[in-house]
């Protein structure tokens, strides 16, 4: 957030009781300035998710953007990287043909996680361009996990409180039906690390649940007993009084708050029909460390 910045008033349209909303009157195709962002910032904190509809910006302007948030990722998955732009992710179902080449654009985002915890460097922001949509389907689903942390029971919070578990794109990687697994090189790119159950936002202070399906085990249980927890308060958090489903429309621009929202993605036909996103990831703190039993 830019410090000392004035505020703009912003046009903002919730889009349901808990997390979400839609910022209207404004174009990403141009500069944003620094009133306009330390507003969208602001919004950004209280909703966790803004939604900009009808937007029509090319590569560099999505860039631009996406830079206000802070230092742009550069996914260990490279395979999913704009040629010439490594910033920019196209997770898209065709080919370079423009063909549905017959396998899904993104099988990790079918399971509910959150973007960058498999990372000391940990995600802030993620921002999803809609550039090509199906006919039903490829909705994106998001868990409210301070809310999901705030209905947890008092002794359930107790137990977790300082509990600390492994994530690893490798182990999260293998749950999925992709067909290109991790490399030996991406996989010495991203070793596990460890990160704290109850995460506390940096900015609001609020505790969340801080998991995922990238979340492998807890340190010093059993595994078995370690992945049976994270899969019980995965499951909590994922429950329908927690999420929302975005049904994505053209032109359609999400950016949310990866410090305390996780997400997934449902089915559509991706071998007939076609999805086509751009994405771009910001980081956020460095924290954590390569875990000990990796």
């Amino acid at each position: 957030m830019i410090q000392g910045s004035s505020m703009l008033h912003l046009d903002v349209r919730p889009l349901r009781a808990g997390f979400g909303a839609e910022v209207l009157d404004v174009d990403l195709s141009e500069p944003v300035s620094d009133a306009l962002f330390t507003s969208l910032y602001a919004a950004f904190l209280r909703h966790q998710l803004l939604v900009f509809r009808k937007q029509t910006f090319n590569d560099e302007q999505h860039l631009a953007f996406a830079r206000r948030w802070g230092t742009l990722q550069r996914h260990v998955l490279n395979q999913y990287l704009q040629e010439g732009t490594p910033e920019l992710l196209i997770i898209t179902n065709l080919d370079k043909n423009g063909k549905p080449k017959g396998e899904h654009p993104d099988p990790g985002a079918a399971i509910w996680h959150t973007d960058g915890s498999w990372s000391s460097q940990r995600a802030l922001s993620t921002m999803l361009y809609a550039m090509a949509i199906p006919k039903a389907g490829g909705d994106t689903l998001f868990a409210n996990m301070y809310a999901a942390y705030d209905g947890l029971s008092a002794e359930m919070k107790d137990k977790i409180e300082n509990l600390v578990a492994v994530h690893n794109l490798d182990y999260s990687r293998s749950l999925t039906s992709a067909k290109q697994q991790m490399t030996d090189e991406q996989k010495r790119a991203a070793p596990p690390v460890e990160h704290a159950v109850v995460r506390t936002h940096p900015d609001t202070g609020r505790k969340c649940i801080y998991l995922g399906q990238h979340a492998s085990h807890i340190v010093g249980m059993p595994i078995a007993e370690g992945r049976a927890l994270v899969e019980t308060l995965n499951k909590h958090a994922s429950q329908p009084a927690y999420t929302m489903a975005y049904r994505w429309s053209l032109g359609d621009a999400v950016i949310w708050d990866n410090r305390c929202l996780m997400h997934s993605a449902t089915e559509f036909d991706w071998r007939n029909d076609v999805r086509t996103l751009r994405r771009t990831t910001t980081v956020g703190e460095t924290v954590g460390g390569i875990a000990s039993d990796s």
